[in-house]
């Protein structure tokens, strides 16, 4: 596990672009797993921007993204499909016909889970996988719970969970309860794995994380146990760990 701390959120940002910029020049037909939330917006961002100066291409890039919400339309603004449009896929060269978002009007679960996982081995697997961190420690959708779901399942949201997610809608009766999401399972077989962490709020989950045990009610602490994982968080995010341990 390589910890890289960053000064502030955009240094952060920068540096999480960078990794998935080499990522794309080492081999332009990558697949990236992908993540929403309001962390990646800036790595997103500066991704475009180096797009637009002409240093990166999408062209060959196939994605599949971590989670959506269960029940909302690809257009309705809340919908990570709508997140993913708005505020990487439209402004870049990517086909969407390489992109893969979990359909999240699909009423049978085990139908769903099943399609997109079989998408995602008909790709080869994930190349580098973006990850956010919750404030419980979830990954993905996968809660915190009494053990590590392996595939991508159909899960109810915890209420922390949707605690934080309400700022996004017009209430908390709006937030959605389920949600398809990527399993541990899912996420450990990627390649690579970059989690990015900021702000204060995360620094006793991400100390818990890094330094804690590995238990399934910190779903994220599994990550100890990947063979190729970078983590990037700012001052603020990294000020309860261990200095010895970031670069």
């Amino acid at each position: 596990m390589k910890i890289i701390k960053a000064k502030d959120y955009q240094d952060m940002s920068r540096k999480a672009a960078n990794i998935i910029s080499a990522q794309l020049i080492l081999k332009p037909n990558s697949v990236l797993g992908l993540a929403t939330g309001s962390t990646p917006i800036g790595t997103y961002k500066q991704l475009i921007e180096w797009y637009n100066k002409g240093d990166l291409d999408f062209s060959q890039v196939r994605t599949v993204n971590l989670d959506e919400y269960k029940g909302l339309e690809p257009d309705n603004p809340q919908s990570y499909y709508y997140f993913m449009y708005e505020n990487f896929f439209k402004h870049i060269n990517i086909d969407l016909k390489n992109v893969h978002i979990p359909n999240g009007l699909e009423e049978d679960p085990i139908k769903e889970c099943n399609r997109y996982q079989d998408i995602i081995s008909s790709l080869g697997g994930i190349d580098l996988q973006l990850l956010g961190l919750g404030n419980n420690g979830h990954i993905g959708f996968n809660e915190p719970g009494n053990c590590f779901n392996k595939i991508i399942h159909c899960v109810e949201l915890a209420q922390s969970t949707i605690d934080a997610n309400a700022r996004f809608f017009n209430s908390i009766e709006e937030v959605p309860r389920y949600a398809y999401t990527m399993g541990i399972g899912s996420i450990m077989s990627a390649e690579k794995i970059l989690l990015i962490v900021s702000g204060k709020g995360k620094a006793q989950i991400l100390k818990k994380v890094i330094e804690g045990p590995i238990l399934p009610s910190v779903p994220a602490s599994i990550l100890q146990l990947h063979k190729n994982v970078t983590i990037i968080a700012d001052q603020e995010a990294s000020s309860l760990l261990d200095q010895k341990l970031l670069d």
